[in-house]
């Protein structure tokens, strides 16, 4: 079984009830842990209180990685 934990999470709010939310995780699991970054699709509902999650891509948690998509992503 694993267990998700959020460490860190921030929002970038589109739209008119739109976000993304770009997170670091951590997997729990009788093995071990393994840290990654999560960036997810989402949306407010009506009552702008709650959410709901529609896509979602990890990142390996290795900063050679991350600089270079955080550098393609400023390039396009």
């Amino acid at each position: 079984m694993v267990e998700f934990k959020t460490v860190k999470a921030e929002e970038v709010k589109f739209g008119r009830n739109s976000f993304i939310e770009i997170a670091r995780k951590v997997a729990v699991t009788d093995d071990g842990e393994n840290e990654f970054i999560s960036i997810s699709k989402g949306f407010y509902l009506p009552d702008n209180e709650d959410k709901r999650f529609r896509k979602s891509i990890s990142l390996p948690n290795e900063a050679e990685v991350l600089k270079k998509v955080a550098e393609i992503i400023q390039s396009i």
